[in-house]
């Protein structure tokens, strides 16, 4: 079998064609879908078993469970379902997946969707040509859609041709009598063949060729189907590479949910086989264990006869040609068998689990911000843009979140005053502030370019002032955590000074830090409830900006005549000052956010 660089290249082409039709489908959803799909795709997996119903059916239609699945985590990463929803739809496409193997093993073909992927294209040119925004957006969809099928199709093509080469495989009929050994070794044989050649389905070919020549058993050729039922995963799994974490969790779970499956079968393999060939006899079917021993029997007592059975030199008519197809149709049975008892008992078991698998793929594919060391936008990351409206409700939520993360920087600028200068716990103090303060920036344009795009879509006036609003109000979030940094700067201008404050000093600014982060405090609560903001909660506020307004020009006035008394230096003074100068800088930043609620959110004045 000759591979080449470029068939290597072409195969890295096919996987990027993959990815990228993955990432313009979710896109042409999320612009197409509205509250239609979202309501449509909430009915279809209102319970854990209706879902299991949505992920069977929709396999069975296109009879291929990585296309299903894939389609499943770019509804998620489109935000039109949730981790709990696409488990259940999931774990539905691994039975639906076993339709397929019985629609071959009963008539010997497949639907190829490939064969409307040219149609699809073209239609899709038509609707991205129009001008109407929505058919745009199906356009694009059914663009990311072929280019997906495309992209699986040219993946299976240029993998190593490894069906048609089944000497490759001879060396493992070493491997197939060491008992245990052999059925784990076989599994993974499975798992990394599927993954390789990306069908479930050419692997099952590649196990029957096996059988047939007597190479393995009916046990083992179980084993090689096990495995592949893990190796189908790999497909979501590269899908999700260009999602967000949802999208990774939701690939996760197809694959914890396959892994985990295959261990409990793995537990009871032996006579979970022979009962699944005991019901391929039962059903009148033959004997599948049967094709082993007697082409084994064949390379023993007639030799020639085996050595022809492969290199189409014997007559059709022969006897032993006729004996092994109808053996070969009793392990095709036997297979097809197994694969649908072991998904259906697997769903049986593990439909209850649902939310216990939702835990666990949580914990092992953590949100960025898990120790708010990263700011991740929680809310509207992948959120619907043709549902504006919707949307605007979702950014305040955003907004919330924003504030109080921002609002931590203002405690942790308050311990670096106190913390002993130069030192290891300082420095790294230091960088975390700053570190906060870049990903605050990153914050404010993240949410500026959601709202930039929702402001595209159909806007009443109300939502149009809404988001300039909102606008403005990240604009001042953003600010504070710049005043934050501030703090930083002072701090090392005063150290590079060799300026020492007294306790009078850190007295003084710990009290307007109190005035300062009372006033946060009121802010984030007030847009915690946007809707709902009290006549009391703003006099509150309008009360807080004014004590320090007037603690700060108290401070001003005793700082002179500190000087003057020599409580401190002249050039501790300034540096003192400059910090409670940009803490009453702080103080406007909240004030002006509280001003731009009263005037923009609250439903009626009290």
């Amino acid at each position: 079998m000759d591979y080449s660089i470029l068939d290597f290249l072409c195969l890295l082409g096919a996987v990027g064609l993959f990815l990228y039709g993955m990432k313009v489908m979710s896109e042409g959803l999320q612009k197409a879908a509205g509250d239609r799909l979202r309501n449509i795709l909430s009915a279809m997996t209102r319970n854990r078993f209706t879902g299991l119903l949505t992920g069977f059916v929709i396999t069975a239609l296109i009879q291929s469970s990585s296309a299903s699945t894939v389609m499943v985590v770019s509804f998620v990463n489109a935000g039109l379902m949730s981790l709990g929803q696409s488990m259940a739809v999931i774990m539905g496409a691994n039975v639906g997946t076993t339709f397929t193997a019985w629609i071959i093993a009963l008539f010997g073909f497949k639907v190829n969707i490939s064969s409307f992927i040219l149609p699809l294209i073209g239609l899709a040119v038509v609707l991205l040509l129009m001008n109407k925004s929505k058919s745009k957006s199906i356009g694009e969809f059914l663009i990311g859609f072929s280019f997906l099928f495309m992209g699986l199709d040219l993946i299976s093509a240029y993998v190593p041709d490894l069906q048609n080469n089944p000497e490759m495989f001879a060396v493992l009929r070493n491997y197939a009598s060491l008992g245990i050994k052999s059925i784990l070794i076989f599994t993974l044989v499975g798992l990394v063949l599927t993954m390789v050649i990306q069908s479930s389905a050419a692997t099952f070919a590649i196990t029957l060729i096996m059988c047939s020549k007597g190479w393995i058993t009916f046990d083992l050729a179980c084993a090689l189907v096990l495995g592949s039922n893990i190796g189908t995963t790999i497909t979501p799994i590269l899908a999700s590479l260009s999602g967000n974490v949802a999208a990774k969790r939701a690939s996760m779970g197809h694959l914890l949910f396959n892994f985990l499956g295959t261990i409990w079968c793995l537990c009871i393999f032996v006579p979970f086989a022979d009962f699944n060939s005991w019901l391929t006899e039962a059903i009148g079917q033959g004997d599948p264990q049967a094709l082993y021993k007697y082409v084994s029997n064949l390379e023993l007592t007639q030799p020639d006869i085996y050595n022809h059975l492969f290199d189409n030199s014997l007559p059709a008519s022969h006897e032993a040609l006729r004996n092994i197809a109808a053996m070969q149709m009793s392990v095709s049975f036997g297979l097809s068998i197994f694969h649908t008892t072991f998904n259906l008992v697997n769903v049986t078991i593990m439909i209850w689990l649902t939310n216990v698998y939702v835990k666990i793929v949580e914990w092992i594919v953590p949100a960025k911000n898990r120790d708010d060391e990263e700011f991740t936008l929680k809310f509207i990351s992948g959120g619907l843009m043709n549902a504006a409206e919707l949307n605007i409700a979702q950014a305040e939520k955003e907004i919330a979140v924003y504030a109080e993360r921002v609002g931590r920087m203002i405690d942790m600028a308050q311990t670096l005053i106190h913390t002993k200068e130069k030192s290891e716990e300082y420095n790294a103090l230091l960088s975390r502030v700053e570190k906060y303060e870049d990903i605050s920036d990153s914050m404010e344009l993240e949410i500026a370019h959601y709202l930039n795009r929702c402001a595209e879509g159909r806007l009443s006036n109300e939502g149009k002032l809404r988001i300039a609003a909102m606008l403005n109000i990240i604009s001042e979030i953003e600010s504070i955590a710049d005043s934050c940094l501030g703090i930083g700067k002072i701090l090392n201008r005063k150290i590079q000074s060799g300026a020492e404050f007294n306790e009078e000093i850190y007295s003084n600014i710990d009290t307007m830090y109190g005035y300062v982060k009372a006033a946060m405090e009121m802010m984030i609560a007030q847009l915690q409830d946007i809707e709902n903001v009290s006549q009391k909660s703003l006099v509150d506020s309008y009360n807080k900006e004014r004590e320090i307004n007037n603690y700060r020009n108290q401070l001003r006035n005793g700082n002179v005549e500190n000087i003057n008394a020599r409580h401190y230096e002249y050039q501790a003074g300034i540096y003192y000052m400059d910090i409670i100068g940009d803490l009453e800088k702080t103080g406007d930043y909240i004030i002006n956010v509280v001003d731009t609620l009263r005037d923009n959110f609250r439903k009626h004045h009290e």
